[in-house]
């Protein structure tokens, strides 16, 4: 078999184009099955860089899982092929690109979209157990989207087989993303990969719900002692039923988390939404939440109140305090006059920021590229008391200074006059 790097026939199987993708050992091809017309994607692994490395575990460790799981959510690898200095990975060509970057282009799902996204997640990872693989680095940049709209699971790189189990039946290594590490994996116990990988799954359904990750900190250690603690904050447009079924996911102690199967059983989890599947190519924002969907503001009560505050302490939201990620204020303008002060600050800026979204409910800002791409702001309006309004301003997606800096020097000067009270809160955004 000759190595075939820069496209061309691979064994007289493969018809080899363009480069999908690179990584750090390798890159991913578009090819054509020669022998029956499917479409495919070919990753090419270098097997000099892998061994210098030492990731050649990793690579056998993503194929013997690959092959041991076939399920409908889950990318598919067809065939393995090697040659001297190369290993080529023939698997299902997943054409509708990440679930992160959906999210991080167009915000939070709709909770019907979550649900059908978190049954298919929940169905795939269960299969994996009984079959007995643990991802361990579930996340959504490791969610695809294939052409129906419809979730694949896929890197299996980090993932663990029931023969890597110590004598105590648990396993060691501490591995995956830390936001969406479970508290358990970073001691030096051992842990079950099953639990472990609950945990994720509550990690990713909150994103999908809230357009943010429950646990995040520019500082690890911080950030491990809220993961440890289970410190975490629902947004009031999470349902009771959804809230429970996070709780119960990001439950710190592992003994006392719910396991899939009850997950399964949760009647959040199982509540009947009329949602298709819809191509991806056809409608890229189905299922996804924005400003304009709700016609009027969101009415707080007494459980939002406390959800938006710390513990119950309500000073947050009428207190003052440093501008950090993000910013909530209260006023005693109408809905009307709190957009119209949003559109005019995006129309002062002589075109740098343009409104995407707008609506009774809220306005979505987008700037031009900036040191992390575009940076986008979602400012939500949520009625307190029939003549109070509380303003929830934050970043979706771009660079956090650049946002700190819009701020500043932008946001707070435009509203300035509006502002009954206002305080700072550290938000948590994906």
């Amino acid at each position: 078999m000759e190595d075939c790097g820069r496209g061309g026939v691979l064994d007289g199987r493969y018809d080899l184009g363009r480069v999908l993708g690179r990584g750090a050992f390798g890159k991913v091809h578009y090819a054509r099955d020669l022998r029956s017309g499917r479409s495919v994607a070919v990753k090419v692994v270098d097997k000099g860089a892998i061994v210098r490395s030492g990731m050649m575990d990793h690579v056998k460790r993503e194929i013997s899982a690959m092959r041991m799981v076939r399920h409908p959510n889950v990318v598919e690898l067809y065939e393995v092929m090697a040659t001297r200095t190369k290993i080529y990975l023939a698997m299902e060509l997943v054409r509708g690109g990440e679930l992160f970057a959906r999210i991080s282009r167009a915000g939070r799902l709709s909770e019907s979209a979550s649900r059908r996204y978190f049954r298919q997640l929940v169905s795939a990872v269960d299969f994996c157990h009984q079959q007995g693989v643990y991802h361990r680095d579930l996340k959504l940049e490791n969610l695809l989207l294939d052409g129906n709209g419809d979730l694949k699971v896929a890197d299996f790189g980090l993932s663990a087989l029931v023969d890597d189990a110590r004598s105590d039946g648990l396993l060691h290594t501490m591995c995956g993303t830390p936001a969406y590490v479970a508290p358990e994996v970073f001691g030096k116990r051992g842990y079950d990969g099953a639990k472990a990988d609950v945990w994720s799954c509550g990690v990713i359904l909150f994103v999908l719900l809230s357009g943010s990750l429950p646990f995040r900190d520019d500082n690890l250690m911080v950030m491990y002692k809220k993961i440890c603690r289970g410190e975490f904050q629902c947004p009031p447009w999470i349902s009771s039923g959804a809230r429970r079924v996070i709780t119960r996911m990001l439950d710190p102690n592992p003994n006392t988390r719910i396991t899939l199967a009850k997950l399964m059983e949760a009647p959040w989890s199982n509540k009947t939404t009329a949602q298709k599947s819809v191509p991806a190519e056809e409608n890229r924002e189905e299922g996804f939440m924005n400003v304009n969907e709700t016609k009027e503001p969101v009415r707080l009560n007494a459980f939002h109140l406390i959800s938006f505050s710390d513990g119950f302490n309500l000073s947050p939201l009428f207190g003052g305090g440093a501008w950090e990620e993000g910013m909530r204020f209260t006023t005693r303008e109408s809905t009307s006059c709190i957009v119209s002060k949003l559109e005019g600050l995006a129309a002062s800026t002589s075109g740098k920021y343009r409104v995407t979204k707008s609506s009774a409910a809220g306005v979505c800002l987008e700037g031009d590229n900036g040191r992390k791409g575009k940076l986008a702001i979602a400012a939500e309006i949520f009625a307190l008391a029939p003549s109070v309004h509380v303003v929830e301003v934050r970043k979706d997606y771009g660079d956090t200074l650049e946002y700190q800096r819009f701020c500043a020097d932008e946001l707070r000067p435009a509203l300035k006059d509006i502002m009954w009270s206002s305080s700072n809160y550290h938000t948590i955004t994906a």
